[in-house]
């Protein structure tokens, strides 16, 4: 879609909802209506500010992502959950509409904008303890996190 969507993993709420909540296009977020007032979604500078004070870019993952395998594949490497953000792996939904593996990354919108078709992002797996930072397809699904204004 080129219009605010969401969708839950694999088109099964009743798996997933619960778990990992829904996956976004980009254009609900950039609505600014997302979030409960005195709340937004993080921009990208919002997330290098986080991933600066939890140690930098390679060790921030691993303070984000819930502790333990039982949503995560293993090794779940670095996971401690030091921050409370128990990150979990709703993978994503590519602009095609197929899903990634659940279980191995989970992908959160920034309200930032890379370009007039493309979005920025962050996202963990659990293979490592960093936050990488990346664009994709507004159309495209990924999970979104509001915080405090």
């Amino acid at each position: 879609l080129s219009s605010p969507g969401y969708c839950w993993y694999n088109n099964d709420p009743a798996t997933y909802k619960e778990t990992y909540g829904a996956l976004y296009n980009w254009y609900p977020v950039n609505t600014g209506r997302l979030c409960p007032t005195g709340w937004h979604i993080p921009t990208d500078a919002d997330w290098t500010i986080l991933t600066t004070y939890l140690g930098g870019q390679d060790m921030a993952g691993g303070k984000l992502k819930e502790t333990g395998t039982s949503h995560w594949l293993s090794p779940n490497t670095g996971a401690s959950n030091e921050s409370g953000f128990t990150a979990r792996p709703g993978c994503g939904r590519v602009a095609n509409g197929v899903f990634c593996p659940i279980g191995g990354y989970g992908g959160w919108w920034t309200a930032s904008e890379n370009s007039a078709t493309t979005a920025f992002g962050r996202d963990v797996n659990y293979g490592n303890r960093s936050v990488n930072k990346y664009y994709d397809s507004k159309q495209a699904g990924f999970s979104v996190r509001c915080v405090k204004d």
